[in-house]
């Protein structure tokens, strides 16, 4: 028979000694958790804290605000319009873009959806004959 030892080992008789223990000890968890529960508790009102200062007015004029962003748009019949202004042709959108003398002025490209290609291209060719290198193409996201 074997020897009858106190504790929980005990209850597995002599043979299980070295078998490890099953139960996790929290108390060393739990008492990390306080202390850092109270650190923050500490800290939290210091950190948000704010002093009040009086800002000084000043007087400002009201600006009109300028876009810088240009639109050429071309619809379904393959008009070209410069700021929703109907341009005659290739050649008077070139001559209207050279004019503004911006080259890094940003143009949006906005093309009707059902506009073939070959009446967009002169829009894209008079954006290039006058130089234009920030030049980007509008489209509406796709809906789920």
């Amino acid at each position: 028979m074997s020897q009858i030892r106190w504790g929980t080992r005990a209850l597995y008789g002599a043979s299980d000694e070295h078998e490890p223990l099953a139960a996790i000890n929290t108390t060393p968890l739990v008492d990390v958790m306080l202390v850092l529960l109270i650190i923050f508790l500490i800290t939290v009102p210091v950190a948000t804290a704010s002093m009040s200062v009086a800002l000084p007015q000043e007087s400002t004029d009201l600006r009109q605000v300028v876009p810088k962003t240009l639109h050429v748009s071309v619809d379904r019949q393959g008009r070209l319009f410069l700021a929703q202004t109907l341009v005659a042709d290739e050649a008077a959108l070139t001559r209207q873009l050279q004019a503004m003398n911006d080259p890094d002025r940003p143009i949006h490209l906005v093309a009707d959806k059902d506009a073939p290609y070959g009446q967009i291209e002169p829009a894209l060719r008079a954006l290039r004959s006058a130089g234009m290198r920030q030049v980007s193409f509008v489209t509406e996201p796709v809906l789920p």
